[in-house]
């Protein structure tokens, strides 16, 4: 993409590599590939990817994810407290980043599927999809045949509080399901994530299609 060579030096600078630029560039695609599915209205949602062990690459609050420059992105060290600037649900990213270190992107947005759907299956706590071919495109699962659990959390104002709880419930053994790379927050969304921004962005446009298809489904069925 043409930014990507515009944001080289800035960060460059800093760091005497690429790795933040290259960061910088990926959570910079990802908001405006959500903005054009018209999964970010307004100022909503926000994207991470991991520079290294220590630091992601995260946009601040209140900016528009279809329209991001460099400005936009806050590099915040794992270890320190959130950066002036930053979401309140930025929270929601470095937790798990440094609860799994195997992660290297994290996508959140304001789907109607998933934020329609979410609200659906708040009262069980869980939605668990099976029959679809599209399943596949999840890492880890290799059937249509196969169960798939995405944990559904209640929408909370107290970020670290329901920080706990997804990460209390992330690390809880799934029976007879593979567990999501991603989860839903009752009328917010979704936050999808993957050990590459490919993997991450696969996943996201993967569980929004199967929500379609589960709100679809639904409908027609008694």
């Amino acid at each position: 993409m043409t930014q990507t060579s515009s944001l080289k030096s800035e960060p460059d600078v800093a760091t005497g590599n690429g790795a933040v630029a290259k960061a910088v560039a990926g959570v910079i695609a990802a908001g405006r590939a959500s903005a054009d599915r018209h999964w970010v209205p307004a100022t909503s949602g926000n994207f991470s990817v991991r520079i290294d062990a220590e630091t992601v690459a995260i946009t601040r609050s209140g900016v528009d994810k279809g329209n991001l420059s460099a400005s936009d992105i806050l590099i915040q060290p794992l270890a320190d407290k959130l950066l002036p600037g930053s979401s309140a649900e930025a929270e929601l990213h470095t937790a798990l980043y440094r609860k799994r270190p195997e992660l290297g992107a994290i996508f959140h947005v304001h789907s109607p599927a998933a934020t329609v759907l979410s609200r659906l299956a708040l009262p069980e706590g869980r939605l668990r999809l099976t029959g679809w071919e599209l399943q596949k495109a999840l890492t880890g699962v290799r059937t249509h045949e196969a169960t798939v659990e995405i944990a559904v959390f209640a929408n909370d104002q107290d970020i670290p509080a329901l920080s706990r709880r997804v990460e209390a419930r992330l690390a809880e053994p799934v029976r007879d399901a593979i567990l999501a790379p991603g989860y839903l927050l009752a009328g917010h969304g979704v936050y999808a994530w993957g050990a590459t921004e490919a993997e991450a962005a696969r996943h996201l446009e993967a569980l929004e299609t199967l929500f379609e298809f589960e709100l679809a489904y639904r409908r027609f069925t008694p």
